[in-house]
């Protein structure tokens, strides 16, 4: 089974690989970067135990991944601040506190979002996982799972009192099959419409509490020369906030996990609408020219929103501390409205208040046995330590704790997690959801919409495919 499962991980990247291979260059493209070869432990060492994005590891999968028996290969995405000084932050008071004591040191790498999947997948089909490692949970940490490389850690979880620390819906998020695989990191991220208030005041435009209202807003900026919408869709699963968030609001959850089971399928009705929304938005100029080629990665999305040359964004709410990270000036410009209530089916008001997102963003999981694994899970529970959710407050991140509302602050995020707390159901990304394979087909597909190089009907059937091929090879 677990060679199987490994085929499927390796199959994986040789597709992302072959497919970046036959792209033309341009971001548009969508093709992965792979020439930053990244591994576990390798790099030079700063006395944080932070690494460059290099270097290499050969242990096998389920044993340690750092190439060395006293050093702890972390990998995740903390490459610029906010980001960076948090996932910083547990690494080094481990370091200082429990890595004499304990005979192990920590060493970081950080990976830039767009290549780590990409990355931690040929990590691990060529036995190099790193010891620690983030993921969005999901369709990937099942395969992980599956493939021997996340390890259960409920016994320590809760030795450690982690299950009253956290958000039950990040504890259940980090859950596969009764036992807990990870540590949650960062933030609630959830998806929400940020805008420039300024601009709002001027043309007097409100929040829109529904989609017809939203429409309304969109042409309204465009008669004066504003663009609606910022959008870096070169990594594609920007775009696909746009497809999750208007299926949602059309059917609710209950299309979606039946198309994921296969009792359902990806060509119901509120996906068809959800494509034909995007069309005619894209057609309508609702969405920064060029998109697909626009990085978000890079920044080039938000400084449409610094320029005003665009009025919103929307995206996940780790944007609160990327903006007041750029500029705390130009942050208190930004009010912030969740995606609206579809009014063109007669329920819409029943999915209102479902968020789609992550209580926890980062979930900390870990490929080692015994004393190892004792002291990385020890590293990553500093995560949830008074100091850490301080420095995720400050720095504009929403820990998933309880009762984390009490030490916020900033109006923007005392807001969202108002919301989630109101929340009927929380879906995580459509792209960390799904299984791999699965959700390539989906975020391939879906970009074309924003370019109207292909149907919605085309979207639907291409995902519900590789769905069902997906499916069959579990049998």
């Amino acid at each position: 089974m677990k060679k199987k499962k490994l085929a499927a991980l390796g199959l994986a990247v040789v597709m992302a690989v072959s497919m970046a291979a036959c792209g033309s260059g341009d971001d548009s493209a969508g093709g992965a970067d792979t020439s930053d070869e990244g591994g576990a432990g390798g790099g030079t060492s700063d006395a944080g135990g932070n690494t460059s994005d290099e270097g290499g590891a050969s242990d096998e999968g389920g044993s340690s991944g750092s190439g060395s028996d006293n050093v702890i290969s972390f990998w995740n995405i903390g490459t610029e601040d906010p980001d960076a000084s948090i996932m910083k932050y547990a690494v080094e008071q481990y370091n200082a506190n429990e890595g004499a004591e304990s005979g192990y040191t920590v060493e970081m790498t950080a990976i830039q979002n767009d290549k780590y999947k990409e990355k931690l997948v040929i990590a691990m089909s060529s036995g190099e996982c790193p010891d620690m490692y983030t993921s969005w949970s999901g369709g990937p940490l099942n395969e992980y799972i599956n493939s021997g490389f996340a390890q259960p850690v409920t016994q320590l979880y809760e030795s450690a009192g982690l299950k009253d620390v956290y958000m039950e819906a990040a504890t259940s998020q980090a859950t596969v099959n009764g036992e807990v695989y990870g540590v949650p990191v960062i933030n609630v991220s959830i998806s929400g419409v940020f805008y420039n208030k300024e601009i709002f005041d001027r043309l007097k435009l409100e929040e829109p509490k529904t989609i017809s209202e939203l429409e309304k807003v969109c042409d309204t900026l465009l008669e004066n020369g504003i663009t609606p919408f910022a959008l870096g869709n070169s990594t594609k699963w920007q775009g696909s906030m746009y497809y999750q968030g208007l299926a949602t609001r059309y059917a609710g959850l209950d299309d979606f996990r039946a198309a994921y089971d296969g009792s359902g399928t990806f060509e119901a009705d509120c996906f068809i609408y959800a494509g034909n929304k995007i069309l005619d938005w894209a057609k309508k100029g609702y969405f920064q020219e060029g998109c697909n080629g626009v990085s978000t990665d890079d920044g080039q999305d938000r400084q449409a929103i610094y320029q005003e040359t665009a009025a919103m964004l929307y995206s996940g709410s780790w944007f609160t501390g990327t903006f007041s990270a750029d500029s705390q000036e130009f942050y208190e410009k930004m009010g912030w409205f969740p995606f609206p209530e579809c009014d063109e089916v007669d329920n819409g008001a029943d999915f209102a208040n479902i968020c789609n997102g992550t209580v926890g963003d980062q979930f900390v999981s870990f490929n080692c046995t015994g004393d190892k694994l004792d002291a990385a899970f020890k590293c990553a529970s500093y995560y949830s330590t008074d100091g850490a959710v301080d420095l995720m407050v400050e720095k504009g991140k929403i820990p998933p704790i309880n009762d984390i509302k009490e030490k916020l602050t900033d109006p923007l995020a005392i807001k969202i997690c108002e919301f989630v707390e109101g929340a009927s159901d929380v879906q995580l990304w459509y792209d960390q959801y799904l299984p791999t394979a699965v959700a390539n087909a989906h975020l391939d597909n879906s970009q074309l919409l924003f370019s109207q190089e292909t149907t919605s009907e085309e979207v639907a059937k291409a995902t519900q495919k590789a769905m069902q091929d997906y499916l069959s090879e579990q049998k």
